[in-house]
């Protein structure tokens, strides 16, 4: 009887460390865009936070070197690993909302 009870107090662990684990990676930051033009990722966090979504928005630039060469130059819009799919679907309303006017 104690067998059970030690397998059944390591598998509820386990699941539960798993479900912890899980919860960690939704609230990972994850790219969503990469661009080169600070006002255009400006632009993008703009329409993601319209659509109520959380965003960040993170570059590598040394502002008063203009220096945009490979990854130096990027500008990256993040939103939570959670609200991927949905960060997704608000920029493609937007974009097809663009080619309609």
């Amino acid at each position: 009887m104690e067998i059970i009870k030690y397998i059944r107090q390591k598998v509820l662990s386990g699941i539960l460390n798993w479900i912890e684990g899980m919860k960690k990676e939704e609230d990972k930051w994850v790219a969503v865009r990469t661009v080169y033009d600070p006002l255009e990722a400006q632009m993008i966090k703009d329409v993601l936070e319209s659509g109520g979504l959380d965003v960040i928005i993170r570059s590598s630039k040394v502002t008063p070197y203009p220096v945009n060469v490979g990854r130096m130059g990027e500008v990256k819009i993040l939103v939570r690993n959670r609200d991927l799919h949905d960060a997704e679907l608000v920029l493609k309303k937007q974009l097809s909302n663009d080619e309609g006017l």
